[in-house]
C-alpha cells in the first residue's frame, strides 16, 4: 500500500510539474481582434539585425523571383518574404528592409503600417500570431537600421489577404511576408 501511494504522489508531482512548465495563454492583438495562443517555451530563432550588404537571392534561397517582388513595392518600400513556418529575417529580405529603411530614413515624416502575413496552411489562430511575429520582427530590424519606432506600427493579417491564391509552393511563398503601407 506504502508503494502505490508514493507512486501516485510521484505522478501528481510530475503532472504539476508539466502544468507549470507549460505556461498561460498570451493574448495576441490581431486584425480580427484578440486570439489566444500559447507562448511558446523554446527561444526563438536568433535574429540578425546588424545591417550590411545583402547577397543577391539564389534560387535555393527563394522560391520567388525578382518579377515577383515588383509589383509589391510602394514608394520605396518592399515586401520581405519569409520562409514556412519563421519569423527570422531572411537574407534576400534584408535587402528589401535596408531599402525600406533607406526611403523611410529619407521622408522622415511618414508613417507606415507594416503588415505581416502568412500562407494559408496552419490554424487561423497560429497564423495570427506568426503574422504579428512578422511584422515585429520587421520593425525591430528597421529600427536598427535608424527608423524611429514611433512611425511604425503592426498589424497581422495572417491568411486572410494573400498576394496569390493558388495551391502551390511558390505562390506559399508569395503570401509569407511583410508589407508596408504609408498611413
Amino acid at each position: 500500500m506504502r508503494n502505490q501511494s508514493f507512486m501516485f504522489l510521484a505522478v501528481i508531482a510530475g503532472l504539476s510539474t508539466v502544468l507549470m512548465l507549460s505556461g498561460c495563454p498570451k493574448k495576441v492583438e490581431t486584425a480580427k481582434g484578440t486570439a489566444t495562443v500559447q507562448e511558446e517555451k523554446v527561444a526563438p530563432p536568433a535574429e540578425t539585425v546588424e545591417p550590411g550588404p545583402a547577397p543577391g537571392p539564389t534560387m535555393e534561397e527563394t522560391p520567388i523571383s525578382r518579377e515577383a517582388e515588383a509589383p509589391s513595392m510602394e514608394k520605396g518600400l518592399g515586401d520581405a518574404f519569409f520562409d514556412y513556418d519563421q519569423y527570422t529575417i531572411r537574407e534576400d529580405a534584408r535587402g528589401a528592409l535596408e531599402m525600406s529603411a533607406r526611403w523611410l530614413n529619407g521622408n522622415p515624416t511618414v508613417r507606415v503600417k507594416i503588415e505581416g502575413h502568412c500562407d494559408e496552411r496552419g490554424t487561423n489562430e497560429y497564423n495570427l500570431a506568426l503574422g504579428e511575429r512578422r511584422a515585429q520582427a520587421a520593425k525591430r530590424f528597421l529600427a536598427a537600421l535608424g527608423v524611429d519606432e514611433n512611425r511604425m506600427s503592426t498589424i497581422s493579417y495572417g491568411e486572410e489577404r494573400p498576394s496569390c491564391s493558388d495551391m502551390t509552393e511558390g505562390c506559399y511563398a508569395k503570401n509569407r511576408r511583410v508589407h508596408f503601407t504609408v498611413q
